[in-house]
C-alpha cells in the first residue's frame, strides 16, 4: 500500500475522492436502488446501549478517527507550528473569526427574513482542510508558501471553532458521571502513550487501542457526540508517538473514512425536498461561498493593516480574496453540523445537506478560478 499510501496522503487524491463520494451518493438515493441501500444505511448494529445505525457508525464512530487525526495536527500547530504563539497566530485568528461570524450573520439574516428556522446558523462556519488544500494543489502552482501557511493556520482555528460547536450545542440528556469517567480514561491514555521502550512497545500499543475504545464508548454514552473522544485523544497523546499515528491512519481516512462519510451524508432524495426551497437551503448555500470569502478576506485585509507584526509576510488582497473562497468549501465539518442541526426535522434535514453539498460546489469553481487567477499573476510577477 506504499503507492498507494502517498498518493493518499497528498492533497489532491483525497479531494477527488471525497467529491466523487458524495456524488454518487446523490446519485444513488434518487436512483431505483435508493430504498433498499437507505434501508440499508439505517440497520442497527451493537448491543445494549451502544447500538447505532450504520449511519451512525460512520458519523459517530469512524469520524471520530478522523477528528483524531485533525486534532493531532492541531497539536503539533498549537505547539510546534504557526500557531505557536499569540503573536504568529494572530493574523489567522482574526480572518478565522470574520470567516465564523460573517457566515453566520448571513444565514441569520436569510433565515428571519424567510421565517425559517434559526438552528442551522453553525453549519456554515467550517473550512474542508483537505479539500481546501486539494483545490491549492491542484490550482496554485507559483502561489507564495504564505498563502498555503494562511490557509492552513485559518482551517485549523476553524477546526476548533466547529470541534467546540459539536461538543457544546449538540450535547444531549448530559450525563456528567460517564463524562468523568471518559476523561479519567483520557489521562491515562495520555500516560501510557508516554512510555517508551522496546520491551513495553507491544502492550502500550494494546492498551492505547482499549483505551482509545474506551474513551469513544463512554463519551457516547455521557451525550456529548461521540466523535469528540477522537478529539480529546489526539490532543492528549505523546506527540511523537501521535505523529506516527497520524502517518498511519492518514491513507485509511483519506481513502475509506472520509468517502464513506460523505456518501452516506449525501444520501438525499433530492423530490422529497419539493419545489420550494426553505430558506435554511439558501442561508447555507449563500453563506458558504460568499459570507466566508467576504468574511475571510475582509477580517484578513484588517488584522493586516492594524495587527499582524510587522515582519510576518502580508498577502495581497487577490491572495486573501483566494483564501476566503477555499474556506467557503464547507463538506465534512458542515456536512456534520447540518446533520446534527436538522435531526430532528427529515425536510428540513434533507435541504440542510444539499445546501452543504450546493455551497460547498459553488466556492469549489470559485476558489478554482481566484485560486488560477492569482497563481498566473505570481508566475508572471516572477518571470518579469
Amino acid at each position: 500500500m506504499t503507492a498507494a499510501g502517498s498518493h493518499l496522503r497528498s492533497a489532491r487524491l483525497p479531494a477527488i475522492l471525497l467529491l466523487a463520494a458524495a456524488f454518487a451518493g446523490l446519485v444513488v438515493a434518487n436512483s431505483p436502488a435508493a430504498d433498499r441501500v437507505l434501508a440499508f444505511s439505517r440497520v442497527h448494529l451493537g448491543a445494549g446501549p451502544v447500538d447505532l445505525s450504520l449511519s451512525h457508525w460512520v458519523s459517530e464512530g469512524l469520524l471520530a478517527v478522523f477528528f483524531f487525526v485533525v486534532s493531532v495536527e492541531l497539536q503539533f500547530e498549537l505547539t510546534r507550528g504557526e500557531l505557536r504563539s499569540a503573536r504568529r497566530a494572530v493574523q489567522p485568528a482574526i480572518a478565522a473569526a470574520g470567516g465564523v461570524v460573517v457566515p453566520i450573520l448571513v444565514y441569520l439574516a436569510i433565515a428571519v427574513a424567510g421565517a425559517g428556522p434559526t438552528a442551522g446558523w453553525p453549519v456554515p462556519t467550517a473550512t474542508d482542510i483537505a479539500f481546501a488544500l486539494g483545490v491549492l494543489a491542484v490550482f496554485g502552482r507559483g502561489l507564495p508558501s504564505s498563502l498555503r501557511v494562511f490557509l492552513l493556520a485559518l482551517a485549523i482555528l476553524d477546526d476548533i471553532v466547529g470541534i467546540v460547536f459539536i461538543a457544546v450545542l449538540y450535547a444531549s440528556g448530559l450525563d456528567l458521571a460517564m463524562l468523568a469517567f471518559a476523561v479519567i480514561a483520557v489521562v491515562l491514555f495520555a500516560v501510557v502513550s508516554r512510555i517508551d521502550g522496546p520491551r513495553a512497545r507491544g502492550w502500550v500499543a494494546a492498551s492505547l487501542v482499549v483505551l482509545a475504545i474506551a474513551t469513544w464508548v463512554l463519551v457516547l454514552l455521557s451525550g456529548v457526540h461521540a466523535t469528540i473522544a477522537g478529539v480529546l485523544l489526539g490532543l492528549a497523546m505523546a506527540q511523537g508517538r501521535a505523529l506516527g499515528v497520524r502517518h498511519a491512519l492518514e491513507p485509511w481516512v483519506n481513502g475509506l473514512i472520509l468517502p464513506l462519510f460523505a456518501f452516506t451524508a449525501a444520501l438525499v432524495p433530492i423530490p422529497a425536498v419539493g419545489s420550494g426551497l426553505s430558506p435554511a437551503f439558501w442561508g447555507i448555500a449563500i453563506a458558504l461561498p460568499l459570507g466566508k470569502l467576504v468574511g475571510i478576506a475582509g477580517a484578513g485585509w484588517i488584522a493586516q493593516r492594524f495587527a499582524a507584526p510587522p515582519d510576518q509576510p502580508r498577502l495581497a488582497l487577490g491572495d486573501l480574496l483566494a483564501a476566503g473562497a477555499l474556506g467557503g468549501i464547507g463538506f465534512t465539518v458542515s456536512l456534520l453540523l447540518a446533520d446534527l442541526a436538522f435531526a430532528d426535522d427529515a425536510v428540513v434535514h434533507d435541504e440542510a445537506i444539499l445546501a452543504v453539498l450546493t455551497g460547498s460546489s459553488a466556492a469549489l469553481v470559485l476558489a478554482g478560478a481566484l485560486v488560477s487567477w492569482r497563481a498566473r499573476h505570481h508566475r508572471r510577477m516572477e518571470t518579469s
